[in-house]
């Protein structure tokens, strides 16, 4: 393994990445979630229209709390879904029904975006939050069988849906979405989407479509966002990206052409120099044109770029 993989690893450089909770997928059962509701070790974070529920106690912030403690702030208990185990304590998710303005002080309803950046919860936890974040997010939105319509249910700890009519049986998706930093010699392409907050440039992305590699997804969005053409693709490092449930692979391409052509995705795109991005990663907002945060991945790339 290279040295810039193994440091992808690391939750500071990565969010999201960093979940050393233990799966056990092979051993989840019918049963598995009515036995961690049962166990007093149970700890369960609240989760609610892409909001984790935190609580601010002096300087510590937490999203895990014992069962009694996540009802309280809303926790549904069929909404459960088990993310793991922490040492022999099972850690679940739970959707929440309480508006985020009638939490009591200290608990706040903070958006994922916003938990990362300003790291308001270490690696372990933020982990957590992506997986229970996606689990959550995708029973809210295929409650019903796909096949034949009827109401479905939960089962193998959240990790599956079965049809009561049509035994159909629906499993939780991720989506794949390739970014990539194009390299060319001592430059690097970075594009800025009309989204972006300002001066900030950062690498291309797009989903990788069915039937698609990885390798050719890069290729094909370098050339549609910016008209230049990749050679060599190496994969580099992922990240889980809860806005639901995204899979982000991020990816190095040797450019073969530097002439750029925009399509309606892009407002920009550029090549910047090695010097000129090193000094874009140590910007604030307020200094002129930089690059995206430290904690997302397409910062990574870049600072692995600059740096490796």
């Amino acid at each position: 393994m290279s040295d810039a993989a193994s440091r992808a690893t690391l939750p500071d450089a990565i969010a999201f990445s960093g979940n050393r909770l233990r799966r056990l997928s092979e051993k989840r059962s019918e049963t598995c979630v009515a036995d961690a509701l049962a166990d007093t070790r149970t700890t369960a974070m609240v989760i609610r229209d892409g909001r984790a529920v935190i609580e601010f106690a002096g300087n510590k912030r937490r999203a895990l709390f014992d069962l009694a403690k996540a009802e309280r702030l809303g926790g549904k208990r069929d909404s459960a879904v088990l993310l793991g185990f922490d040492g022999n304590a099972p850690v679940l998710a739970m959707a929440g029904d309480t508006p985020p303005d009638d939490l009591p002080e200290p608990f706040k309803a903070v958006d994922f975006r916003s938990v990362y950046m300003q790291g308001l919860l270490g690696g372990h936890e933020l982990g957590a939050l992506a997986q229970g974040a996606a689990l959550l997010s995708w029973h809210a939105t295929h409650r019903f069988c796909s096949r034949c319509g009827a109401e479905s249910r939960m089962a193998d700890g959240g990790y599956k849906r079965v049809c009561p009519s049509c035994n159909g049986l629906h499993f939780p998706r991720t989506d794949p979405v390739a970014i990539m930093l194009a390299v060319r010699g001592e430059r690097c392409l970075l594009g800025r989407s009309p989204h972006f907050a300002p001066n900030m440039y950062s690498c291309l992305a797009g989903f990788i479509e069915p039937g698609e590699t990885i390798e050719d997804a890069v290729r094909r969005e370098t050339f549609e966002e910016a008209g230049v053409r990749l050679g060599r693709v190496d994969y580099l490092a992922s990240q889980p990206w809860p806005f639901p449930h995204s899979l982000m692979i991020g990816c190095l391409g040797e450019a073969l052409s530097e002439e750029i052509v925009l399509d309606d995705e892009l407002e920009d795109a550029r090549w910047f120099s090695r010097n000129e991005v090193a000094e874009m990663l140590l910007r604030r907002p307020d200094q002129g044109l930089r690059t995206p945060p430290r904690g997302a991945i397409a910062h990574f790339l870049i600072d692995q770029w600059v740096h490796g």
